[in-house]
């Protein structure tokens, strides 16, 4: 199954049509895309037994949101790709990677225009997760259970601030307006035949800047789940940012960021695209 978020209804996505899901459910389910996290598991029953082969509009992808609006938090993990970690200079994490996070207000959907800031913005793409029902000390084994699906993410980052001392500024340096485009749709485990080997790339300006595989995770999704659990307790809605694999604009020589006017498009096999385009902000 494949949700989305169209013009702020909750839509299942099928053949390139969106079927409205509060109005195929007859006021069941809330039109709200983040109202249906809490109750996974009774809609994702409710829908795998409905034939809606009938039901739907065709739409623009333009209109479409992120598939998570407000979760109560965005996890995300640093160098879990070696040769990512390689190319900026830090060593293999030991145990679980560095963890940040990124705040709310930075999401948006996949096709999006993102205001650059005064800096060095570079370039994430990565596999986001988003979790179905409470997970506190979970075991790997049962971590794919509380996953309610996949979805394309950039973790945009301002280096400059993100790096300032004389303690890193991670969470804020990541977060500006538009930091954080997911979409195009929330995609079931079930759809996807390896859902923990696809293939994820960037590129900017038609460019391949990133080519990586999300097997070669140093910590994969359910391990990354069940470690954070033991933590954390994560709660339906919220997102899990799994790192980035190499190449990102810091990391090369010379580094390079992206810059007014440029375009950049970020796609995981089986997931989507998604597609943002930078403008310069107002004057100071």
């Amino acid at each position: 199954m494949r949700i989305g978020n169209l013009d702020g209804r909750l839509v299942i996505v099928q053949d390139n049509r969106a079927i409205d899901v509060e109005t195929v459910s007859a006021g069941r389910f809330s039109a709200r895309i983040d109202r249906i996290y809490p109750r996974w598991g009774e809609f994702h029953t409710w829908a795998s037994t409905r034939d809606l082969s009938a039901s739907g509009v065709h739409f623009d992808p333009a209109d479409l949101g992120a598939p998570v609006s407000t979760p109560r938090q965005i996890i995300a993990l640093g160098l879990n790709y070696r040769e990512h970690a390689a190319e900026t200079g830090f060593g293999l994490p030991e145990g679980l990677p560095p963890v940040f996070t990124k705040f709310a207000s930075a999401i948006t959907g996949p096709e999006s225009t993102v205001v650059l800031p005064v800096g060095n913005v570079d370039w994430e793409v990565e596999l986001a997760v988003v979790i179905s029902r409470a997970a506190h000390h979970i075991g790997a084994e049962e971590a794919w259970s509380h996953v309610a699906g996949l979805t394309v993410a950039q973790d945009l980052s301002e280096r400059i601030l993100q790096m300032s001392g004389p303690s890193p500024q991670f969470s804020l340096g990541k977060s500006y307006p538009g930091f954080l485009p997911m979409g195009p749709t929330l995609v079931t485990p079930d759809e996807l035949p390896h859902p923990d080997a696809l293939r994820l790339q960037s590129a900017v300006n038609g460019e391949v800047v990133q080519d990586g595989n999300t097997r070669d995770l140093i910590v994969p999704v359910a391990e990354s789940i069940a470690r954070l659990s033991d933590v954390i307790t994560l709660y339906p809605g919220d997102v899990i940012l799994t790192g980035t694999p190499a190449g990102v604009g810091m990391g090369r020589s010379p580094q390079r960021y992206l810059t007014v006017g440029d375009e950049l498009v970020s796609t995981i096999e089986g997931l989507g695209t998604i597609r943002q385009r930078f403008i310069a902000g107002p004057a100071l």
